[in-house]
């Protein structure tokens, strides 16, 4: 028996028994596997470890000293890899690291609550960035965005579409007036968005893949909840994502224009790295995710 380990495991059983036979039945296995293991490993140790009668065997000296240490070898080998409890019990427990867009610093955390009550154990860390993260750099486990997924790295669901909006407030309207086309729009007050990562204003997007770059803004960010104020206060028209637009537009403290000039959707992905294997509490706050965007 070349397994080492096994076979302490074997010896601490048999240590604990009456006789080979009844470790045997303990393990599942025949009398000739135990007896064969404690051979072997008396070989390999240079010293007996059983007193062996016709009425049974014994540990020798040198075996309970050696049984005392083998069960906690053994009994620490089980612990790490908890070959039952761990699968039936702590399988989600650790931190699942998420990325997404500042947009849903609200759902992602109301949408995953549940999942987090009923594991305790499993830890959500969530970092919020309009920038596609690292996955290696920032050890991401799963990640929210807008656009397509074209990296083969990545095992990527659509589980929904993202709408464009320009819009502006009643009040905005009752002064300046709806803009009927982009010209009309461009000499108009307008918000802008700034991407962190070039420090420049996002281009508004339109039908037929036109972009349009606010090149005088009457209001300049980088926060999209501070762009979404700005609009809803009447300082300018803005181009905002759905998720912000849509509660207002309902409510009617946004109008939207240009509706006939909107970019097609775009899809909603969550992926992951294809990592192998996947770890439970992974795939658990993966699969959760799917469903709360859907």
């Amino acid at each position: 028996m070349s397994n080492r380990l096994e076979t302490l495991r074997v010896f601490c059983t048999a240590a604990d028994a009456a006789n080979f036979r009844e470790a045997a039945v303990r393990l599942s296995v025949s009398p000739q596997v135990v007896t064969r293991a404690v051979r072997e490993l008396e070989e390999d140790l240079g010293e007996p470890l059983f007193h062996r009668s016709t009425r049974g065997v014994r540990l020798t000296e040198f075996g309970s000293q050696l049984a005392e240490r083998a069960r906690t070898a053994v009994g620490g080998v089980d612990e790490l890899f908890h070959r039952t409890d761990r699968r039936a019990l702590s399988q989600h427990a650790g931190t699942v690291r998420v990325t997404a867009p500042h947009v849903y610093a609200r759902l992602i955390p109301q949408a995953l609550a549940p999942l987090l009550a009923s594991y305790p154990g499993l830890v959500l860390d969530l970092r919020l960035s309009e920038q596609h993260a690292d996955v290696v750099d920032q050890q991401i486990d799963i990640g929210v965005r807008a656009g397509p997924m074209r990296d083969a790295r990545f095992v990527a669901r659509s589980v929904g579409r993202m709408s464009l909006h320009v819009v502006g407030a009643p009040s905005l309207i009752e002064k300046v007036g709806t803009p009927h086309d982009l010209a009309a729009l461009s000499a108009l007050p307008l918000t802008a968005l700034i991407d962190r990562s070039s420090g420049r204003p996002w281009p508004w997007a339109f039908s037929r893949k036109r972009l349009v770059t606010v090149s005088l803004p009457a209001f300049l960010t980088d926060d999209i909840d501070a762009e979404c104020a700005a609009v809803l206060a009447g300082v300018g028209f803005g181009q905002l994502i759905g998720p912000l637009a849509e509660p207002w537009l309902q409510s009617g403290a946004l109008v939207a224009v240009l509706a006939a000039d909107a970019p097609e959707p775009w899809p909603i992905q969550v992926y992951r790295p294809q990592r192998s294997p996947v770890p439970a509490r992974v795939r658990l706050v993966y699969d959760a995710l799917i469903r709360a965007f859907k």
